[in-house]
């Protein structure tokens, strides 16, 4: 085992960089995603079948390429094709679109989980559909999305370690910089989990706490 506390320590400050690259790209992400699998997922419920048919091909594709080739696509694909956008962008477009895949299956099977009978007699009362959907059926729907999108959003913090493949400064290119340069492996390794798990910790207690809080009884 190479572990060296002197230069664990001395890493701490260049991973903690990192980490906050780590945690922007995360945010923004899981900000444009959730945006997307919103969308997608009334897309998906919608009774126009066009909709319904274009929300599942992206459902369908994203979720079936792995995000690292997705990442390599955009990043290598857009410049060829005349379009030029910065590093970090393209690491939240790939990511975003991902998880946006992901949040729309859970968004579909949250308003689904509600019975239609609702939906029936707030049309009886007048609604229409989009308001009866707005005021009636996603509210309810809210409170049991929310404990599986916030462990997605886990799952995306993750995710982000794939960006080091396209020289991106977060969390885990900050570790293998730190062992490229000092020939250690284990030393800054152990701060890049020890940093991940802070940034997840959080999330997890929130999962739980959201979990229990709206827990169908």
């Amino acid at each position: 085992m190479d572990f060296e506390w002197g230069l664990f320590v001395e890493s701490l400050p260049a991973l903690a960089k990192g980490a906050v690259t780590t945690a922007y790209l995360a945010l923004g992400a899981a900000f444009f995603g959730l945006a997307i699998g919103l969308v997608g997922g009334l897309m998906r419920v919608a009774r126009n079948a066009t909709l319904r048919a274009v929300s599942l091909f992206y459902v369908t594709v994203m979720r079936g390429v792995p995000l690292l080739v997705t990442l390599l696509f955009i990043y290598y694909g857009l410049p060829s094709a005349g379009i030029l956008l910065e590093a970090k962008t393209v690491a939240i477009l790939a990511l975003a679109l991902t998880n946006g895949a992901y949040v729309t299956e859970i968004v579909r099977g949250g308003i689904e989980s509600i019975d239609r009978g609702q939906m029936r007699a707030a049309r009886s009362l007048g609604m229409s559909t989009a308001l009866a959907m707005r005021r009636i059926v996603l509210p309810q729907a809210l409170r049991r999305v929310l404990p599986p999108i916030t462990n997605e959003a886990i799952t995306l913090l993750k995710n982000t370690s794939l960006v080091s493949v396209i020289a991106i400064p977060d969390l885990l290119r900050a570790g293998t910089d730190i062992m490229t340069w000092q020939a250690n492996t284990f030393s800054p390794f152990a701060g890049v989990a020890l940093m991940y798990l802070c940034l997840t910790l959080p999330l997890v207690a929130l999962n739980g706490h959201l979990e229990r809080r709206f827990r169908i009884r």
